[in-house]
């Protein structure tokens, strides 16, 4: 196992709770969500500058959901009926 630290963060209540629920969700722990998240910002390349900010911190989010183009159609199915 890597050295880890702790890290204290200052968030918002309901923003917390909102974490827990999806960390439950996808059977991972808040860390690990957020270490996924600083892991992911390693993938931002110089030459995507010209990258909106939102759309470059959303760049990888999904890659260890287990989600796949079939869950996108479910999803649109069940939208638009």
């Amino acid at each position: 196992m890597p050295n880890q630290t702790k890290l204290t963060l200052r968030l918002e209540r309901d923003l917390i709770e909102r974490a827990k629920k999806i960390a439950r969700r996808r059977g991972k722990s808040v860390s690990k969500m957020v270490a996924d998240y600083f892991r992911a910002l390693d993938t931002v390349h110089k030459e995507d500058q010209d990258v909106a900010p939102l759309t470059r911190s959303l760049q990888g989010i999904l890659r260890d959901s287990g989600l796949d183009e079939r869950d996108h159609r479910r999803h649109l199915e069940e939208k638009h009926g």
